[in-house]
Order: C-alpha cells, then structure tokens, then sequence
C-alpha cells in the first residue's frame, strides 16, 4: 500500500521545501531513540517520508506515483548522495538533523557544515560603523567617503590560497571531493557516513605551496575606502546596509555586509518631527499687534513670512513643502513655525498711558 508521506510528516501537499524540513526536525527530535518520547519505527518512518519530500525529483515522482515509485529505482533511496543504514536500513542526511539531538551529526563524525566539495568555508562577519553627518545632508542625502580597517580577499593569490605561479593538486585520497565514506556501527545499526578527508581537511585539494601573503587563509586585513550614498529623509540611529562589503571570507566564502548607522548632528534653529520640521521665531509685541514681513531659516534658505495683525503667541504657521524628503519615497514634509511674543517685562510711563489709551 502506497504510503502518505505528506501525512506522516504533518504537513499539506503544496507545503514549501523549509516547511517540510521544519516538520522533519520537529517529528524526528520527539521520535528518535535517544529520547523519552523515542519511537524507533515511527524515527525511520518519518525519515523516509522527508528523504522523499525533501527532494524536489524524489517528491514529483511520487506525486506522480506514490511510494512505490521506488521499487524501480536502482538503489531505492540510497541514491542522491546521502549516507544511509546499509541492509535495508534508513537513511539519514545528517545537515539536516545536525543541531536538533544536540551534535548528532558530530556523534557519527559528520559534522553539519560540510558542505558538496569539502569543509563549508565560513561567510564573511558582518561589520558596523558610525558614520556622522549634519541635519542639512540628512534632509536632501549626500555622498560621503567612509575608511574602513578589515579582512578583504587576498589581492596576492586573489583569494585562491595558493602562492601564484605554484600548483594546486587534486587530493587523491577523496579525489577532489573533500569526504570520504565509511561504515560505521551506530545505535540504530551500520550506518554508511561521510567525514570531512583528513589528508586534504576537506578541501578536496592541496598546495604546492600556500599563499605566502595570507599563509593560505585567502584573507588579509587592509584599509579600505568607500564611496556611500545617503538616501534623502534618512532619521538619526537608522542603518543602511551594503551587501557583501563586510569582511572576506575565508577560503573564497562570500563576504559579509556592512551596516552604517547614521549620526545626525543636531541643528539649533531646527527640530525634526518625522518628515515635518518645527522651528521657533520670536517676534515683538509691536509686530505682533501691527503685523509684519520677518525672514525665517529653512532648509533651502531664508523665506518670508507674512505675521498677520493680532497674531498671538503660540500659533503656528506652515510653510508647506519645506520639510524633509519622504526616505525611498515621493514628497516632502512640512516646515512648521511657531510664533512667540516677546512681552516687554519694563515699560515707561509714556508707553503705558499710550496702551492704556489703545485699551491693549
């Protein structure tokens, strides 16, 4: 009888790749035998249903023909490269239980992080930096140079480990592939497992003669100069990230990013609130009453402002468009200007008969 591999696993048939893998983990971390809650058929049931579902050709065949698609297949499941029990046992891809029992992969001497051509070389860190710039520049975006100190790809051997003009040999003991295979007795019986080759580290090639800038790391640290772009409306304490300009990774791994993070000096006419700007002018008791024409700083410039007869202390005026540009958007706040009277706390005799007689 044909199987229900998506059932065992608990998930639907248009179920994604990593939503399949995550069902996988989680059902075999409660069912292994190690576990209190280990179960040792239901462990090899579920494992056969993900080396299946797991694999995009193995899971259109049986789409097509269910589990027993297998039965004319060379080899039944211990094709496609993975280590497995031999005489009919299962099989275990152990990338993808790595983490889960706490290193079993470490236990059967198969670490996770191999990868198909030897040892996975480890990413590039991520870096960060604090880069200053003035109000103004944030508002419209500038261009600035940044100097950086890091691990970039060896400009001698251009990352390839070896020292120029020396030759590169393919490792005969794993001819290249950087894993040897071996059988080895576990709790569940034989197991056929792949290790990283001790002969070449899992690189799956050896050097004439290493690097003799980077000692066959690939690597050196270097100062760097970089041209970055501030995007306009960008807000003090936010970070623009820059693919792969973090450091270099090791033995031609990709590198990683870098983060910027902004540093907005403060200007002392202006106050950002979101994208509108808020400034504060202060005016006489005479313009006030009278009304005026009064110069304000902006963004762009000194405007005009019209202050009408009568206005009072408090009110607000909008100059619209004078804000700061939406990030990665279209449009501009406002620049919002807030008026303050200036009350005279002395005044003289002449001054306070000719209020008096205005009844101000």
């Amino acid at each position: 009888m044909s199987k229900d591999y998506y059932n065992i696993l608990g998930v639907n048939k248009n179920a994604s790749q990593e939503e399949i893998k995550k069902a996988f983990r989680k059902k075999a971390h409660v069912y292994h035998p190690d576990k209190v809650t280990g179960d040792e058929a239901k462990f090899k049931e579920v494992n056969e249903a993900y080396q299946v579902l797991g694999n995009e050709q193995k899971r259109a065949q049986y789409d097509q023909f269910g589990s027993d698609f297998t039965n004319g297949m060379a080899g039944g499941f211990s094709g496609g490269g993975f280590g497995g029990f031999s005489q009919g046992g299962i099989h275990v891809d152990m990338d993808d239980l790595g983490d889960i029992f706490g290193g079993i992969g470490d236990m059967f001497g198969f670490g996770g992080s191999r990868s198909e051509n030897g040892p996975r070389a480890r990413r590039g860190n991520d870096i960060q930096t604090i880069l200053t710039i003035d109000f103004k520049e944030a508002v419209f975006g500038a261009e600035k140079e940044i100097s950086l100190h890091k691990k970039v790809k060896c400009s001698h051997c251009n990352g390839n480990l070896a020292e120029p003009g020396s030759k590169i040999i393919t490792c005969s003991n794993c001819r290249g592939t950087g894993k040897v295979t071996r059988v080895q007795r576990t709790i569940l019986g034989n197991m056929q497992v792949q290790s990283a080759c001790d002969q070449c580290g899992g690189e799956g090639r050896s050097y004439e003669k290493k690097c003799t800038q980077c000692s066959g790391r690939g690597v050196n640290m270097d100062t760097v100069r970089l041209q970055v772009k501030i995007p306009a409306g960008i807000n003090d304490g936010e970070s623009i990230r820059l693919v792969g300009q973090g450091e270099a990774g090791e033995r031609g791994a990709a590198a990683g990013d870098l983060y910027i993070k902004m540093n907005i000096k403060d200007d002392p006419r202006f106050e950002r609130d979101g994208y509108d700007i808020h400034s504060v002018e202060n005016i006489s008791f005479t313009q006030a009453v009278l009304g005026d024409k009064i110069d304000i700083d902006t963004v762009e410039g000194v405007v005009s402002l019209k202050i009408p007869a009568g206005t009072q202390s408090g009110t607000i005026f909008k100059l619209r468009n004078k804000g700061i540009n939406v990030l990665q958007g279209r449009g501009r706040g406002d620049h919002l200007v807030e008026i303050r009277v200036n009350i005279p706390s002395r005044i003289t005799r002449k001054q306070k008969k000719l209020i008096e007689e205005l009844g101000l």
